[in-house]
């Protein structure tokens, strides 16, 4: 048996290779930034590139395989994980034919025709799949075959990017219930394709590779795979799943009501239950867990990671500058200037995502507002912190909104990911919910949950729960703040109503949305 485990992580705004050891400790990654950028005949689009973006991926396996100098032979298993959402269809030869990610809106003329046609029928297909047409792959397939019929007669296959990994490894294409439950065609209770959810739309019913439960194996590395990517043939290859509940296992999320915050490119709250039951208002997102027996409610904060990227890059050049001149990173060093701005920027407020509202999700134009004119107080650190207070702000609300549905309310919290390496973001997090924040010590969550179900694939790990509670240790616990969370508290109420304004103003059509759902 070999000594390490791979995961692959082809996340919204970066793909990674992550090795760990059999102890669940991140050994190296490598990692490369990707876009996925609009076609300009389609506005909304937000094309996938295959071809360049395995030159990525398999890029990234090469070079930690060179970083740690172990030999391929002693990888015991690799599992794959990804952003949700975004498919692939395929050709009868397995070949990639057409691909989107996840947040692609295209599909806007098609998911009008839906509701036209049948005004009922997205509540409906959301109270067996838990999903509506916001992100599912129905209208996505139906614009295929709308203004691509070419390529929706071809089509044999869908699947998703962590089905997609493998397949480019293996050969062999599957698709696993977390991910796959994204898609909106999937029967939640029975974690299955629901054929009859196609039916109803119009759509092939004949073209679902078959499903495997994360955690199980689905091929082994083929002598191709092998040769693209520098592994060895033979290494198995289990099913992973979707990025947040995968990363929900990194970070022992892995019993009925308990709740953690994953804070990358997209924030998710993710709320774990042993029902599937969905929201009779069909507001919150429901989800199969990666492990069997469990779902999970999930509410999303659209972009606080890329709207910190686009800070970085538009309004940061000194510090990026320094970072070079230093070594530190950019954000530890805008973070020492935002700890000096006081809770509430001084009652400036921010609008980029709002609390969700699956069956009618839109957001606000991104604004700034209530900021005063004196320097010494709004600066761009003064900005900085404000994106982190309203970030904070989402992700009460989305809690608040699980709640609504379950009566339950989280004790604690778990913070993962890119965000959760801010010290500063922790700490207002905790502030805003008046909850402990606890921090796990491996940041790459979601690259561990895929490595633990690499493990118990092959035997490693025999019970998921009980190897989370050995490998998954916490860096550090944030404590609320009461001063500040009397002001967060202010804040929040007025936060509402300003974004309540700022949305209306959108539709109004005087604003343009941040982004809306297709047909919305």
């Amino acid at each position: 048996m070999g000594k390490y485990l791979m995961a692959l992580d082809a996340g919204t705004g970066s793909v990674r290779a992550v090795i760990f050891d059999l102890e669940g400790n991140q050994l190296a990654v490598s990692q490369q930034e990707w876009e996925h950028k609009e076609d300009p005949r389609f506005p909304g689009s937000m094309n996938f590139d295959w071809v360049h973006n395995w030159d990525l991926a398999s890029g990234c396996i090469r070079d930690v395989l060179n970083e740690t100098q172990i030999d391929p032979k002693e990888i015991a298993a690799i599992s794959t994980t990804c952003m949700r959402e975004g498919i692939v269809l395929y050709d009868k030869d397995y070949n990639e034919i057409w691909a989107c990610a996840n947040v692609d809106a295209r599909s806007n003329e098609e998911v009008i025709q839906l509701i036209k046609s049948s005004p009922e029928l997205e509540k409906e297909i959301y109270k067996e799949s838990g999903q509506t047409y916001a992100l599912g792959a129905l209208p996505r397939i139906l614009w295929v075959k709308n203004k691509m019929p070419d390529i929706y007669e071809n089509t044999v296959y869908v699947g998703m990017f962590n089905d997609w990994l493998i397949l480019k490894l293996t050969g062999v294409l599957s698709i696993e219930p977390s991910n796959g439950s994204t898609t909106g065609i999937f029967d939640l209770a029975t974690r299955n394709w629901d054929k009859t959810i196609m039916e109803r739309i119009g759509l092939k019913t004949d073209i679902f590779p078959p499903v495997f439960e994360s955690g199980t194996i689905v091929a082994t590395v083929s002598e191709t795979g092998a040769k693209e990517t520098g592994l060895t043939p033979g290494i198995p290859v289990v099913a992973g799943g979707g990025d947040a509940q995968l990363g929900c296992i990194g970070v022992g999320l892995v019993s009925p009501s308990q709740g953690a915050v994953f804070g990358g490119s997209f924030w998710q709250f993710e709320y774990n239950t042993s029902v599937a039951k969905t929201d009779d208002e069909c507001r919150v997102r429901v989800n199969c867990h990666a492990l069997p027996d469990l779902w999970q409610y999930e509410a999303l904060a659209f972009y606080p990671g890329l709207i910190m990227r686009w800070f970085r890059d538009s309004f940061c050049q000194f510090e990026k500058q320094l970072s070079k001149e230093t070594g530190r990173d950019v954000y530890d060093l805008m973070n020492e200037e935002a700890e000096k701005i006081p809770a509430g920027c001084y009652g400036m407020l921010c609008t980029f995502s709002d609390v969700m509202n699956y069956i009618s999700w839109k957001h606000a134009a991104p604004t700034f507002t209530n900021f005063s004119l004196d320097p010494e107080k709004c600066n761009r650190y003064t900005f900085y912190r404000a994106i982190m207070e309203n970030s904070a702000m989402v992700t009460k609300g989305n809690i608040e909104l699980v709640a609504s549905v379950t009566g339950e309310t989280p004790s604690e919290i778990i913070f993962a990911s890119g965000a959760s390496k801010s010290p500063l973001w922790c700490q207002i997090l905790s502030d805003v919910l008046n909850i402990p924040v606890y921090v796990p010590k491996v940041k790459e969550a979601t690259a561990l949950g895929a490595a633990i179900l690499a493990g118990k694939g092959v035997g490693i790990y025999t019970d998921v729960a009980e190897t989370v509670k050995k490998v998954v240790k916490i860096d550090r616990i944030y404590y609320p703040n009461t001063e500040n969370n009397k002001v967060y508290n202010d804040m929040y109420a007025n936060w509402r109503k300003v974004y309540a304004a700022q949305l209306e103003l959108a539709n109004q059509n005087i604003t343009k949305n941040m982004w809306s759902a297709p047909g919305v």
